[in-house]
Formats: C-alpha cells, structure tokens, sequence
C-alpha cells in the first residue's frame, strides 16, 4: 500500500504503541502524545495516520475525537449531502455506492477551510468502499505543464442554492440555518459576490486559489475541487443531458477559471485521472480511525457493497 513515491499512511496498532486493543489504550497513547501538539507533528511529518485495531465504539467515538480533533467544526458551506449524527460530527458524503467519488481535499472552494480530517468506520462494507487518500503535493507534480500554468491564475466557483425545493441541496442544509442575516454576514466575510433570487434561492460566486502552500512545510499542494465541479466530472451522458435543461451557470454548482473562462474538458478529466491514479487504498475494518492532514493530503472513496458507515469530523 504506498503510492509511487513509496508513500503511505503511517499505521498506529496496539502492537506498534504496545498496549492492549481498546478505545481506552489510544486514548491514554493520544494523552500521552502530548496532545495536539503531538499529533501535529506527526501529522506533517506523515501526513495521514491511521489508528487501527483499537475497536473503537460509536457510542465511545467522543472521547476518542475530542482528542484527535479539539476544536471540532460544523460543515458550514459544505457541498456534500450529509447528516449531522452528533457534535459536529458527520456521515460521510451520501453519494451512491456504486460510484467512485474522486480526490479532493475538503472544502478547497471555501474561503476557510478545515485544517484536520478524521473519519471513524462505524460499519465496515462487505466488499470495497477504501478512503483513498493521495500525496497532494505529487498531485500537482503529476499534472502536465499546460494544465498547470492554466490554473496559475486561480478559479471561479458559482453555486445556485434554492430556498427549499430543486436540483441540489438548499441554502438552509448547506449553511445550517434560516436566517438571510446569517448568511449574509457569513457570505461578506468569505468576501463572496451573492444575490438572492426568485424563491428564495441564492447565487454565490467566489474566487478561489488552485495550489496553496502548507504552513509549516512549505509544500506547494494542488488545492481546489475544479474537477468536482465542471459538468464533465459528471459523465457524458448526464453532462448532455443537464445542458438540455439548462446552462453551466445555472447549475447547483459550476466552475471556470478566475476570469470566467471556461475550463477545457481534458483538463478536469487529467485532474480526476491523475490524482485517483497516485492515490492509496486504506481498507476500513470496524472501529479504525484515518486522521489526514486535509492540505497535504486528498481523499476520496471507492464503490462498494454491503452497508458502510464512515463517519467524519473536521478541525481547525
């Protein structure tokens, strides 16, 4: 399991920290770590950690997250359809299991976004459905010079919410809450250009970088969801007929680049390919965590069958 850099997600079992097979041993090794501080540094030295063997219970999840993630968030401006099942902790996207979701890392297009990721395997599938999780920074080395320099200047994300009924998911699911006021106020304070329309339904468009550069690496990281929110991500046949019903623009969600140009086909197709091709398989086994530092690493899914019940929790 690595990628063809020889990475992988670093492992921590009972065996590896010499302890017994409980939640209650990896919460005195995560005690132990010195807290977040711990964690942080292995988190940038290996960029995705995967706690396996402890048998975690849902119903002892807390203990265990209050310590991976101290400072959980709420997925405000999410794309993904999820239910919220506790603290700020969430389903992982309900998308159907017979589609592969590709890589991204979490809430690129917003103008805040989560630093930490853990996801918790509640039920593990009886075949497929692995997070994979990819290098961003060999993301971005894997792309063809072109496809490079034409993201240099940054993309253009829109989304069209409606106020209740329609296509996608609602301006009330994806800000959680009623109130125009909020989010307004949250909508100046992302520095997003937005209007309310007919219905009660609501038109945002942000600027947003295509590559960042971690904060204590330095690393340059391919870094926004362009290929998840071009019409060709969906399928040939799903693209063609959308476009019969109505334009890119009026889509749930659409991007181009920073200047509203469009986004050649190849481009977003060569991003999905190439970051799903570097990426490496981590297999769920009930009870097994996957803490990912959400620049340096993407994530995604693979299809699977039988029930599955990943659940993810995000931080700052």
């Amino acid at each position: 399991m690595s990628d063809r850099n020889g990475w992988a997600p670093f492992e921590v079992t009972p065996g590896h920290i010499g302890a017994e097979a409980t939640p209650e041993a990896l919460v005195e090794y995560l005690d132990s770590a010195d807290d977040s501080a711990g964690l942080d540094a292995l988190l940038v030295r290996e960029k995705a950690v995967v706690f396996r063997g402890f048998k975690v219970p849902a119903d002892g999840l807390d203990p265990v997250l209050d310590r991976l993630l101290p400072r959980r968030l709420a997925y405000v401006h999410g794309n993904s359809p999820r239910t919220k099942v506790g603290s700020n902790v969430y389903t992982s996207t309900e998308y159907p299991q017979e589609y592969t979701i590709s890589m991204h890392n979490e809430m690129s297009y917003a103008h805040a976004w989560p630093t930490r990721l853990a996801f918790y395997c509640a039920v593990a599938p009886a075949t497929g459905g692995a997070t994979p999780v990819v290098d961003a920074a060999l993301w971005l080395e894997s792309l063809d010079d072109e496809v490079r320099e034409a993201f240099a200047g940054g993309v253009r994300y829109t989304q069209n919410l409606h106020g209740g009924r329609g296509l996608g998911k609602s301006w009330q699911d994806t800000f959680e809450t009623d109130d125009r006021g909020e989010v307004d106020a949250f909508l100046k304070e992302a520095q997003a250009d937005w209007s309310w329309g007919p219905d009660n339904s609501l038109k945002i468009s942000q600027v947003r970088h295509a590559t960042v550069r971690h904060p204590h690496t330095g690393a340059e990281v391919w870094f926004n969801q362009s290929d998840q929110w071009h019409p060709a991500s969906l399928g040939d046949e799903t693209a063609k007929a959308l476009a019969q019903i109505m334009p890119p623009d009026e889509l749930p969600q659409y991007v181009t680049f920073a200047d509203g140009s469009p986004i050649p086909d190849a481009y977003v197709l060569q991003v999905r390919d190439r970051g799903l091709e570097h990426a490496v398989d981590v297999d769920w086994h009930e009870g097994d965590l996957l803490v990912i530092d959400n620049l340096l690493v993407g994530h995604g899914r693979r299809p699977f069958t039988g029930p599955r019940r990943v659940l993810v929790a995000m931080s700052d």
